[in-house]
């Protein structure tokens, strides 16, 4: 068994006794004789940040560290926003040099890497009165901020420690062989209490997507401002060039993945040990290639999950308490915009349109694409230029493209429109119309580049427009 601390952080609107049962388990399983630290945090105040929790922690793993009551390198296990919480401190603090980076293994569970629907709902009356009622009713508002769909604080983020957007290279990286080692552990499972209910969303495990959770993301720049027909496309680079084990666990809630050994979920025993082996496992990890084959098996095993919306022998033998709706492990694409024109400013007031290869907005397939696949759009509450879609791949693949007819290619498209910003500037030369190009966002084809919205991931997708003044706005006279 490792040798090395291990500390612990919590997530949103929770502490460190939540965590009991995990320090349990951990002891049970060997860990005893290193030291298992828990970080406690204010996340209910509405004047703290994500970025003042970060500062703290650094300030005091530092005390501690020369103090000698905490040994570098040690492992962190990190709960939900507890997942932010160690991205913001790592990146700020170590991404110039990581070799001083104190951490080695991060196991990540359900963490909100790239937001929760619930933080919206959080600011509103509903989770003041949930969350907020032994605290003089506040709910962590700078939190929730940083938590809300499609925040700019997440887009900050990513681009500091996963992403380098427009083609532009660095060669800085806090993860990888020579950083930190990441995994990620969500499950799909909705709460099954009859209060909690009211929050669930398939894809999900209650509080945090699986989509949402997964550290491996992509970026892409869309660029309209040069070609409306052909808008050219520059993917973002990655910063590490690695891929993270993550795996979507069928049988946890976002309650429940904190407890290896007690979940709230009636499942087949096998089942619910494996939760706990594969954290154990995680912490073991002891090098790089056993990392990477750890990425394999457990990219595996979320198929495995996925399987089960189509295996009603699997979901009955996985589940013995009960019936289990296939659609708890319909896989998901979550999708951040944010569209800007080409000068940089931002673009509130936009609309995006998808169908099939055919363009037509009343056509089946279109229809049944808004209706069905796309199933949430958010729109950022501090900036509307932001905005996160959530989009049901199981039912794209096998529903959708369906729909279209036979020797046709099956193609997702996009189009975007915008308001103009008032009658002497438009956006597109047709601002009614919107970019008269149509570009191919996902395919059915095993072309990966065409294929760039992945399963269970978020895609950062910055579209650029151009900004079109009249010719009233300047004129030459003799």
């Amino acid at each position: 068994m490792s040798n090395r601390d291990v500390l612990i952080v919590h997530g949103w609107s929770d502490t460190s006794k939540s965590f009991s049962p995990l320090v349990d388990f951990l002891k049970s399983s060997g860990f005893n004789a290193v030291g298992l630290w828990l970080g406690d945090y204010i996340s209910l105040d509405d004047d703290v940040k994500i970025e003042d929790v970060a500062k703290r922690m650094e300030a005091l793993v530092r005390d501690k560290l020369q103090k000698g009551e905490i040994k570098a390198p040690f492992d962190m296990i990190v709960h939900s926003t507890g997942g932010l919480v160690a991205r913001q401190w790592i990146s700020t603090y170590y991404l110039d040099d990581v070799s001083k980076c104190p951490v080695k293994r991060l196991v990540m569970l359900a963490p909100a890497n790239f937001g929760s629907k619930l933080a919206s709902m959080g600011q509103s009356l509903l989770g003041r009165v949930l969350k907020g009622w032994n605290n003089w009713f506040h709910t962590g508002k700078e939190m929730l901020t940083a938590l809300e769909l499609a925040s700019p604080f997440q887009w900050e983020l990513v681009q500091r420690d996963l992403l380098v957007p427009d083609g532009k290279t660095d060669g800085r990286a806090v993860y990888g062989e020579n950083g930190v080692w990441p995994f990620v552990l969500v499950g799909t499972h909705p709460y099954p209490s009859a209060l909690r209910q009211i929050v669930n969303e398939d894809g999900a495990d209650g509080t945090v997507r699986a989509a949402a959770a997964n550290l491996n993301t992509r970026g892409v720049t869309i660029d309209f401002s040069k070609d409306e027909l052909n808008p050219e496309v520059r993917f973002w680079q990655n910063r590490s060039g690695v891929a993270f084990p993550f795996a979507v666990l069928p049988d946890r809630t976002h309650a429940s993945i904190i407890e290896p050994a007690g979940p709230d979920v009636k499942a087949d025993p096998a089942s619910q040990q494996r939760l706990g082996a594969m954290i154990v496992g995680a912490l073991n990890c002891d090098t790089f290639t056993t990392y990477q084959q750890m990425a394999v098996d457990w990219r595996q095993l979320s198929e495995n999950t996925a399987n089960l919306a189509s295996d009603d022998t699997a979901r009955a033998a996985l589940f013995p308490g009960g019936e289990q709706k296939p659609e708890f492990f319909h896989q998901y694409i979550q999708v951040n915009v944010q569209v800007v024109d080409d000068h940089g400013a931002d673009v509130t007031d936009y609309v995006l349109e998808f169908a099939g290869p055919d363009y037509k907005r009343n056509d089946d397939p279109t229809v049944y694409f808004h209706r069905e696949v796309l199933e949430d759009v958010h729109t950022n509450g501090n900036n509307a230029a932001y905005r996160c879609l959530f989009v049901d791949r199981t039912d794209l693949l096998n529903k959708f493209y369906q729909l279209i007819g036979k020797n046709v290619e099956k193609v997702l498209t996009m189009s975007i429109s915008a308001k103009a910003p008032g009658g002497n500037v438009s956006y597109f030369s047709d601002s009614k119309r919107g970019a008269p190009g149509e570009m191919v966002i996902h395919t059915l084809d095993d072309n990966t580049q065409a294929r760039w919205l992945q399963r269970n991931t978020t895609q950062f997708v910055r579209i650029i427009i151009p900004r079109n003044p009249s010719d009233n706005v300047f004129k030459l006279k003799h």
